[in-house]
């Protein structure tokens, strides 16, 4: 029987990656769970004019420059957490499918947010974003925070109502639980709008009760969960406004950030809502995305 992974860190030396193993270490220490670093290289596609003599060479360099980055990554989540058993795997094979594979028998996967690869200019990189899709399992970015904010020190969570913010809710208050910290349950909504001249009457609704109505489904959502972490204060914090552009604001000093992969909003057919999507590229700390 395969081994079963509870925290995996994927690397690949880059600065950010290496944050990444250090907030795996940290959540695996916290929750008494082992840590699974994963590193992924790949043979060239083209070789340089190489004699057939000079190819095990190369493939042997690359074969020690991953091992150093392997062991740089275990030397580094020993720094910060040395009582967490710790297993590797390098894996001759792209990033994304070797952390998609490892997915499958972990609790969470972390990655940082940047890596080696891609463009200079892109906030993420593609492989968090394909982990963000398709991983079974809820998947950390490791993004920077400055540690100031209105939630600073606190696990905030996206709330709507659907079937991904219910799991999302319980892996946030897992994480607030054993930082010893509060959660803070965000939902925002939006005034209802006209699409046209005479399609609503200014008075068709009344905002004083339709905020009334946002506050208790909020209520309602939270309420569920209540007994079965006692320790975490909750907080309910209702907002009107766009869900991404508050959610990035009330995520700065966060201790982390955790929405669900899709809301309510948005076409069936796609893995990863556009709110997740722009949380993992600019929110203010940590994003756990969770399917």
């Amino acid at each position: 029987m395969e081994q079963q992974y509870d925290v995996v860190a994927g690397v690949d030396g880059s600065p950010e990656s290496m944050t990444a193993v250090e907030w795996a270490a940290l959540d695996a220490a916290r929750r008494h769970r082992r840590l699974h670093i994963v590193h992924a290289y790949a043979w060239p596609v083209v070789y340089p004019p190489l004699g057939s003599q000079q190819i095990p060479a190369l493939h042997k360099a690359i074969r020690e420059a991953a091992e150093r980055i392997m062991a740089a990554a275990v030397a580094r989540a020993g720094q910060v957490a040395a009582d967490v058993p710790v297993t590797t795997a390098l894996a001759v094979e792209s990033a994304a499918t070797a952390l998609l594979h490892a997915a499958q028998h972990a609790g969470t996967v972390v990655v940082g947010s940047r890596g080696l690869g891609g463009f200079t200019g892109l906030l993420l990189g593609s492989v968090g974003v394909q982990l963000a899709a398709h991983a079974p399992c809820p998947v950390v970015v490791v993004r920077p925070g400055d540690g100031t904010g209105p939630e600073a020190g606190r696990v905030v969570v996206g709330v709507d109502g659907s079937h991904d913010a219910d799991h999302a809710m319980r892996f946030a208050l897992e994480q607030a639980s054993a930082r010893g910290t509060g959660l803070t349950a965000v939902h925002t909504y939006m005034w209802p709008d006209t699409t046209g001249p005479g399609d609503m009457l200014p008075l068709v609704y009344d905002r004083a009760d339709l905020r009334d109505d946002e506050r208790r489904a909020l209520a309602e959502s939270v309420a569920g969960w209540a007994g079965k972490f006692p320790d975490v204060e909750v907080r309910q914090t209702t907002v009107r406004g766009n869900a991404a552009a508050v959610l990035t604001r009330l995520s700065h000093g966060a201790e982390l950030l955790v929405v669900g992969s899709r809301g309510r909003g948005g076409f069936a057919g796609l893995l990863l809502g556009s709110v997740s999507q722009a949380l993992i590229h600019h929110a203010g700390c940590p994003v756990a995305v969770v399917r």
